[in-house]
């Protein structure tokens, strides 16, 4: 089968101006472009490479592909950039791996997720959105449940996310909210802090979604609160420890997996996705996030997680390949 590959790089998107340090986080390396190449080729399909951007809209509509396997997350600060290039395959009538532009849109608005899992039973943390200036004070009235944690409310790859995210009070909150929307250019989301085990969650599948795996991460140190942020990402081999499979009570673990399958389902995902939960003091998992685009690089927590399962790297891209081409039957056989 012909196959094209899509990205975004970051050494790409680099060229244009950065407003802050994590701009290019949740763009890929090339590094990761090749061995998710040599994982489809080593299943005897021709790759061919789309790229991202203006380079992909010329190359797709000049290079015959079969199906496009596709791990670009969008240019922009849109919050559907994610369902740009899934768009244009749709629109030419083109297969393709990974979750529709509906879904990918709307999981990367972390409120409106929220809203929609939480209509399915599923726990959440508390939360409340600031649009702008005028809506901050609004942090102080009421009684919201401190600690905190302060959010770019469209944002992936933990952007924003940072040891300074967290707030002890509405004072606080405030002056990190006002920075983070005039960095961000876009609504913050206040979030309560739930004190417990963070959880990872990988799932595979459509029709019969099955759960890869669920990896509890564990802080080397235990100083203050634990946030599964992008200082500690970008150094996790220093400041964290992978459990997987997570070392949790059976009944915890059946709820994680109720819940991980509810909310990937509510959501409309597709052939792959990763969820994080915080697991409560009293055992109730709690619904962070979904990525229905997540990370395949040798470092993303969902290939870290399938090889602690026995996966192989190739094994993984082949997985979500198989899961994606069992929804097109004229791809089935190629």
């Amino acid at each position: 089968m012909r196959i094209g590959l899509s990205y975004d790089l970051k050494e790409t998107i680099a060229i244009q101006q950065a407003s802050c340090d994590d701009a290019f986080e949740e763009y890929d390396s090339w590094e990761t472009v090749e061995l998710i190449a040599a994982a489809l080729e080593a299943e005897g399909h021709t790759v061919t490479m789309l790229g991202g951007g203006r380079e992909f809209l010329g190359k797709i509509l000049h290079d015959k592909v079969d199906f496009a396997f596709n791990i670009a997350e969008g240019r922009g600060a849109y919050r559907s950039r994610e369902a740009q290039v899934p768009s244009i395959l749709e629109m030419l009538d083109i297969p393709y791996s990974g979750s529709d532009p509906q879904c990918l849109a709307i999981c990367l608005d972390k409120p409106l997720t929220k809203k929609l899992v939480a209509s399915q039973g599923v726990s959440t943390p508390n939360w409340r959105v600031i649009n702008d200036r005028q809506e901050l004070r609004q942090i102080d009235t009421g009684d919201f449940p401190f600690p905190a944690i302060v959010k770019p409310a469209y944002e992936g790859s933990s952007k924003g996310i940072r040891l300074t995210s967290v707030v002890e009070d509405a004072k606080q909150a405030i002056e990190v909210t006002e920075s983070l929307l005039e960095k961000y250019q876009q609504p913050a989301m206040v979030e309560e802090i739930i004190l417990g085990d963070e959880v990872t969650v990988g799932i595979i599948g459509n029709s019969t979604p099955r759960v890869l795996g669920m990896m509890r991460i564990i802080p080397k140190q235990n100083e203050g609160y634990f946030i599964y942020n992008l200082d500690v990402k970008r150094n996790y081999l220093d400041l964290v420890e992978y459990e997987c499979p997570a070392g949790l009570e059976e009944k915890v673990l059946h709820c994680i997996q109720v819940s991980s399958l509810s909310a990937f389902q509510a959501l409309g995902c597709r052939d792959f996705a990763r969820l994080d939960f915080r697991i409560s003091t009293a055992g109730v998992p709690y619904f962070l996030e979904i990525n229905p685009l997540p990370g395949l690089g040798i470092h993303s927590d969902l290939v870290i997680m399938a090889k602690k399962m026995g996966w192989s790297h190739r094994q993984l891209i082949n997985a979500v390949l198989n899961a994606a081409r069992e929804r097109y039957p004229q791809c089935v056989h190629v």
